[in-house]
């Protein structure tokens, strides 16, 4: 199990690093899984689990950091996500699971980090090497070229296949 993978009873809050926004170089119209308002994230509307963001409308260019908890948990989340189509999602990367072959390839690109990206606790501190990687996810023009543009790790642009 990754470090950022909760068991059972265990915290599903892990932060994204502010070094990928820095790279992504945008701001967002909304963060659906958002912590709270005081967060690092560029957005200009947050939603917190409390407020339930899958339930709720979302609008223009959307950060999406789903809870990873659970056995396919990012699964709806990105299914939403998709059917938004306009941001850029940062899920782990299960390049083997049922759910990223059937996901994955609705997206308009996808950038893999480089090495594994630890991510921030909620008291602040970096968490250790996680068990595996992930992948952001991209939907739309301005997220693929904030991906290509990063200089995050390998992008991969996917193409229609009809």
């Amino acid at each position: 199990m990754s470090e950022h993978e909760n068991c059972i009873g265990a915290s599903d809050d892990w932060y994204t690093p502010p070094f990928i926004f820095d790279a992504l170089a945008l701001k967002f119209d909304l963060d659906p899984c958002s912590p709270g308002a005081n967060h690092w994230v560029p957005a200009e509307q947050v939603i917190t689990a409390q407020e339930d963001g899958l339930s709720r409308d979302w609008n223009g260019l959307v950060w999406m950091n789903p809870p990873f908890g659970g056995r396919n948990g990012q699964v709806p989340w990105l299914e939403k996500f998709i059917a938004h189509g306009n941001g850029i999602a940062l899920v782990a990367a299960r390049t083997s699971a049922g759910w990223f072959h059937d996901l994955a390839p609705q997206c308009d690109g996808l950038l893999f980090p480089k090495g594994k990206t630890k991510f921030v606790r909620p008291d602040g501190s970096i968490g250790g090497s996680p068990g595996t990687g992930v992948v952001l996810l991209a939907m739309g023009e301005t997220a693929c070229s904030a991906l290509r543009a990063s200089g995050l790790g390998m992008y991969l642009e996917i193409q229609d296949a009809a």
